[in-house]
């Protein structure tokens, strides 16, 4: 399953996050972590989410403009279920990290447009946006 955020900034914010110059860190990598450790911890957060053996989370991360950081998490599993919740999980996990670590440099922050990208398997099938 593939699941996408956007976290929108300031410009001169997301500089500092492309540039990897923020004084917390390398917010790329912080949050490539946090999405990992956040999809293996899904069933601890997610009430009836039945914890799943994932076999891979990759995160990707992208700049549309010059006021936003795109983030895109694919979570995979051999079995016969959907990990689309893994998938958002790691999403969000990710955009609350890239949140904390520039909100010392901008209180304006939104995490936007967190949605399921497409999935395979599982009881409700195949699942593809269309846009």
């Amino acid at each position: 399953a593939t699941a996408s955020a956007v976290v929108r900034m300031l410009p001169a914010t997301l500089t500092l996050v492309r540039d990897r110059k923020l004084a917390k860190g390398d917010v790329l990598d912080v949050a490539r972590l946090a999405a990992i450790m956040g999809a293996k911890k899904t069933a601890d957060l997610i009430p009836l989410c039945h914890p799943l053996p994932l076999t891979a989370v990759d995160v990707a991360f992208a700049f549309p403009d010059d006021a936003s950081l795109a983030i895109t998490a694919t979570a995979r599993v051999f079995g016969r279920t959907g990990v689309e919740m893994e998938a958002l999980t790691a999403v969000t996990v990710a955009a609350l990290t890239v949140y904390d670590m520039v909100k010392a440099a901008d209180r304006g922050v939104t995490i936007e447009r967190v949605r399921l990208e497409a999935k395979a398997g599982g009881k409700s099938g195949d699942f593809r946006r269309a846009d």
